[in-house]
């Protein structure tokens, strides 16, 4: 619904036009094929991002205030790192791999970042760091790129695509739940819509 502004113009949704549903999880093709075009373009600032995006599972509202002290020290790109959530103010770990690490390395070494700078500055002056919705166009811009439908994603397919790939393989709901930092377990069951492919799974194995 449109809504007037102080000054009488109609005000357009910021979602109109866009699926706000659930948003899918990328897949493993998906992911790398991301990721190529991010190398081969040589884009270390948003390779940096999206690699960081999928191992950190972090909301983007966490992502986008990353400190480079929250990810380095003495130099180096840590393997594993403690981040406070801005939402449930309660912390959450999560790793940081081998090829994540080279990315991040490479872009603050780029950029000249020093500890206490964002990880991730804006470009525009208004803001220290990248906004939610900045993020959420590099986000649109990077699923567009491979063919998909930019309206079905959004930033919550970085923080479940990791998160789901990890419970395919391993079906354990309480290691998703410390990942994605929930303080319920229910919560992660929505969230991965994981009883309804588990129910649909179990309905393909089985033959009457």
């Amino acid at each position: 619904m449109e809504t007037l502004t102080s000054s009488g113009a109609h005000r357009v949704p910021w979602n109109k036009g866009r699926s706000t549903g659930q948003k899918p999880p990328l897949k493993l093709r998906e992911i790398w094929e991301i990721r190529t075009r991010l190398q081969m373009s040589s884009n270390a600032r948003e390779l940096a991002m999206f690699n960081l995006a999928i191992d950190s599972k972090l909301r983007a509202c966490d992502l986008t205030r990353l400190q480079v002290q929250d990810v380095c020290m003495g130099g180096h790109v840590v393997s594993r790192a403690t981040f406070m959530q801005q939402k449930t103010q309660r912390p959450v770990q999560f790793e940081i791999t081998e090829q994540t690490r080279q990315s991040v390395a490479s872009w603050v070494l780029a950029r000249g970042l020093k500890p206490t700078d964002y990880l991730f500055p804006s470009r525009l002056h208004a803001s220290a760091h990248v906004s939610t919705r900045q993020y959420a166009r590099i986000v649109h811009r990077w699923v567009a790129s491979i063919g998909l439908d930019d309206a079905a994603y959004g930033t919550h397919t970085m923080r479940r695509t990791k998160a789901a790939l990890i419970y395919r393989r391993t079906k354990t709901q309480r290691a998703v739940q410390l990942l994605l930092g929930h303080t319920k377990l229910e919560s992660t069951v929505r969230y991965l819509g994981i009883e309804v492919d588990d129910a649909l799974e179990m309905a393909e194995q089985t033959e009457v």
